[in-house]
């Protein structure tokens, strides 16, 4: 049958693979699924990235046309001086004089002439700054469009990734039987609720009650939620139940990060797309001190983000093949504390 390789002491038809536990199969599940959650979080940042660039380019393009018509604006000019000169100035200043009905007359068109050529080097002189520019701009269009051909690589590497990892996970789960894979969720479900107990009892450990941890604060901290930050857990519990899908930031499916992006964006506060960012850029709080609304970010490569809500529990966007649901805040190991607001 298709599960029995995965049972203790069963045997395979073909003598090659070897029997292997469950608990065999739910580490090596759980690991494909976190290196596939790391490549997700390294596409995002991709994403963000290519978006920036593409932004920047835009921008170059607005202010180099923009140069660009100074320059033809300083090029007409140029010429209008050009031929002012070739009508006035191909005549001797002798014959000028001798042609002019006084000095006085002579000395004014002197003082015009030199007028003239001090426009004409003004303007010649604004040509080589604004030409600078237009070298400027070019060099800086260049330069973007490298990064930005290398983050799309980037992001084309990281996608094969997640999609090798995943087709991996699956591949390994799809040879379960129905049963085994029941089994398989049990052991999921049984490991999150000793993790949580394990967190729990560690709050213990630190002076902090089981009441408290279970609230987010200990002694003199608040645990009440700021308006924005119930804002924030009303839209991503508002969520429960829709598909984790990679990459995805709602309105339908999402990421661990892209939930947490969107509950904040809906409580009017900007923040980074990926949970290592979130981690490396936001206002870190203490684990005693966190009230609803802050994200824990979880894992030492920071690679999953989940939202407190309050009683020791987190909303989040676990994997693929989940759906946004509510967890014990300690089902994972928790690397910090960060508030959006």
């Amino acid at each position: 049958m298709a599960g029995a390789a995965f049972l203790p002491g069963a045997a395979y038809a073909d003598p090659s693979p070897p029997p292997r536990a469950l608990e065999d199969v739910h580490k090596e599940v759980e690991g494909l699924y976190r290196q596939a959650e790391a490549a997700t979080d390294a596409y995002n940042a991709a994403g963000e990235e290519q978006r920036l660039q593409e932004k920047s380019i835009a921008g170059l393009a607005r202010s180099a046309a923009a140069a660009q018509e100074r320059m033809n604006r300083l090029k007409d000019q140029a010429g209008a001086l050009a031929r002012a000169r070739y009508r006035d100035g191909g005549m001797p200043p002798q014959a000028r004089l001798f042609l002019s009905p006084s000095p006085e007359t002579f000395l004014d068109g002197i003082a015009l002439a030199h007028k003239g050529e001090a426009a004409t080097r003004g303007v010649i002189a604004q040509q080589a700054a604004t030409q600078k520019t237009l070298d400027g701009y070019a060099k800086a269009a260049g330069e973007r469009w490298k990064t930005l051909d290398g983050e799309r690589k980037k992001k084309e590497s990281a996608k094969k990734e997640i999609e090798a990892k995943l087709a991996a996970a699956k591949e390994l789960e799809s040879r379960l039987e129905a049963k085994e894979k029941e089994r398989l969720r049990q052991l999921e479900e049984d490991r999150a609720r000793e993790d949580q107990r394990k967190w729990l009892a560690s709050r213990s450990e630190k002076g902090v009650t089981v009441e408290e941890a279970l609230q987010g604060s200990g002694a003199g901290a608040a645990s009440s939620a700021s308006g924005d930050g119930k804002r924030a857990v009303d839209f991503a519990t508002a969520q429960i139940g829709k598909d984790y899908v990679w990459g995805a930031e709602g309105p339908d499916t999402y990421d661990c990060s892209g939930l947490t992006l969107k509950a904040w964006s809906a409580a009017g506060r900007a923040i980074p797309r990926t949970s290592q960012e979130q981690w490396r850029q936001l206002p870190r709080v203490d684990v005693k001190d966190m009230r609803p609304g802050d994200l824990i970010i979880y894992f030492a490569d920071a690679s999953h983000v989940g939202m407190y809500v309050g009683d020791g529990t987190i909303v989040h966007a676990p994997r693929p093949g989940r759906q946004v649901t509510l967890a014990g805040a300690g089902t994972m190991p928790i690397l910090g504390v960060v508030r959006p607001g």
